[in-house]
């Protein structure tokens, strides 16, 4: 898909260079990180709109929301377009003090009116993320005064409960609450979308790098924003190029024709290891790697079923070859290093009990399922591995692959049998998958609640009031223990098969210097990289 982005004609040049495949250039120039990563799960541009790990990360690099978080210790929270905050005495108002003197990348004031603008907008628009928004009473019937800009430079965001303030600020870290210019986004409304059709596929925001071109399974380009309010980034753009082959990025690596290769697996990290022009970098991601079970299919929806499936998967074995360096067993929704987190992990390949779960649900002889796949590493690899482990039992596994936008698309509209994905949190709180994991208040095909547990259409008549007690709990060790509770009862119970907790690999030429990888998706940064 071509987008009507106006590029600068050296940009336009630059870009034409970097996308060729001949000839091979010895070095990508001096001023531009070009990174080789699997980019087809982008969707939409628009903060109120961005719900996929490609697109996260590069809203982290060019939209600023309220508040932020220290990288190396998430309990630190600091301001970012909000100066400050107070708490109402009741515990249902927050009050930002926003920044004065910033601007937005059109050159346009930064004022509380674009505050209120971002987070209404997100709230009506209600797409998949305005969830994260709605969690605090604010539907598009109030969202108009609970979010409420009282002055050039304060805004009142007021919930329907006192709820545990650190869970409404980290949620308005999240993408959805990025700040958007009111000015030029209505400038391109049409039939009162909020200009949504237009910032779909442009930009207006305020952070390091403007989004200057993106084509779909392509590239994405951001540029560097001379009006940035912050240090400004020492990179003049980054560059990333869809990819989708690890053996390519590897190739293109090594070459030097990319800086960065995103999805390289174990062999091609082994094979690199020794080369003094690539170093490696890893983090440790709150990203796991689960299956979906559709409770809509008869047969995934027996709870014997459920239970056989996680027996079928040789979670030990998968991790020592397919996810060797790039993620650990773990089978609870909770991230290690998260409050009340379990870390037990209680199921194994063990064929035989399969078995007898299967016969206990009248399915002796198994029976046939299909599996969406996203064609890509590990994810292939992965699902290749769990359909021999569960045809020992009987269960015949049809994969069906297809690249991120289409096996998201079929998730969300609840048409798969089992989905093999991936979930990274959207903010540093437990509820954030507690929410999605363990709450399905309408499970209608319509309904606004879009979390994981809906997609897969299960009920939750009483994990769902369980957790909306934990967010009001004001005692940590208290909440720490409700939520250890919602864990085990979805591993005993629910429709997912948890299997691995991501470390986050990315090879990067030996010159690249300051590359960011944080705790959550939207933590890699190139904001304050730099080539020697």
């Amino acid at each position: 898909m071509g987008l009507a982005f106006v590029r600068s004609g050296f940009a336009a040049g630059l870009l034409t260079a970097v996308l060729a495949t001949t000839p091979v250039f010895a070095a990508t120039p001096k001023d531009t990180l070009v990174q080789a990563w699997q980019i087809d799960d982008i969707i939409s541009l628009d903060p109120a709109e961005i719900f996929e790990i490609s697109t996260t990360e590069i809203a982290g690099n060019t939209y600023e929301r309220l508040i932020g978080y220290d990288l190396d210790d998430v309990s630190k929270m600091f301001g970012v377009v909000a100066e400050s905050w107070t708490v109402s005495p009741d515990g249902k108002t927050i009050t930002f003090k926003i920044r004065e003197g910033r601007k937005f990348a059109s050159g346009n004031p930064i004022t509380a009116a674009d505050v209120e603008f971002s987070l209404q907008r997100a709230v009506l628009l209600d797409k998949s993320p305005a969830f994260i928004i709605n969690q605090f009473g604010i539907t598009k019937d109030n969202a108009k005064t609970a979010i409420k800009a009282t002055g050039e430079y304060t805004v009142d965001f007021t919930m329907d409960r006192p709820y545990a303030p650190s869970f409404a600020l980290y949620a308005l870290t999240s993408s959805v609450a990025s700040v958007v210019d009111k000015t030029l986004v209505m400038e391109h409304e049409a039939n009162g979308d909020f200009g949504y059709e237009w910032l779909k596929t442009h930009y207006a925001g305020s952070g390091p790098f403007t989004i200057r071109d993106w084509r779909a399974n392509e590239v994405a380009v951001l540029e560097r924003n001379p009006n940035y309010s912050g240090t400004p980034a020492p990179l003049a753009r980054v560059i990333y190029r869809h990819i989708p082959e690890t053996a390519t990025q590897r190739i293109l690596l090594e070459k030097g024709d990319v800086d960065i290769a995103r999805n390289l697996g174990p062999e091609q990290i082994a094979a690199i290891s020794g080369n003094p022009d690539i170093k490696i970098q890893a983090a440790p991601k709150g990203t796991l790697y689960y299956l979906g079970l559709n409770q809509k299919n008869p047969n995934l929806a027996k709870p014997e079923v459920r239970e056989a499936l996680k027996y079928l998967v040789d979670y030990g074995a998968i991790a020592d070859t397919i996810m060797k360096n790039q993620g650990a067993v773990h089978q609870a929704f909770l991230p290690k290093g998260f409050l009340g987190a379990v870390n037990d992990t209680p199921y194994a390949l063990d064929v035989d009990k399969a078995k007898a779960l299967l016969a206990k649900a009248g399915l002796a002889d198994g029976f046939t399922v299909t599996m969406d796949v996203r064609s890509t590493q590990p994810i292939t690899g992965v699902a290749e591995a769990i359909q021999a482990t569960f045809a020992k039992a009987g269960v015949k596994v049809e994969i069906i692959p297809g690249d991120g936008k289409q096996t998201l698309t079929k998730y969300r509209a609840r048409t798969h049998d089992i989905y093999i994905g991936v979930w990274g949190p959207d903010y540093q709180d437990p509820h954030t998958n507690a929410q999605t994991f363990a709450s399905n208040p309408d499970n209608k095909d319509d309904a606004s609640s879009k979390t994981l547990a809906w997609r897969n259409a299960w009920e939750t008549p009483v994990l769902g009031p369980e957790v909306d007690a934990a967010i009001l709990e004001q005692d940590p060790a208290k909440r720490a223990a409700l939520y250890e509770a919602m864990q085990r009862q979805v591993m005993a119970d629910g429709p997912f098969v948890v299997m691995f907790q991501q470390t986050e690999n990315a090879a990067l030429r030996a010159n690249v210097k300051n590359f960011i990888m944080g705790p959550s998706f939207d933590n890699n940064l190139a904001t304050a990289a730099s080539k020697d």
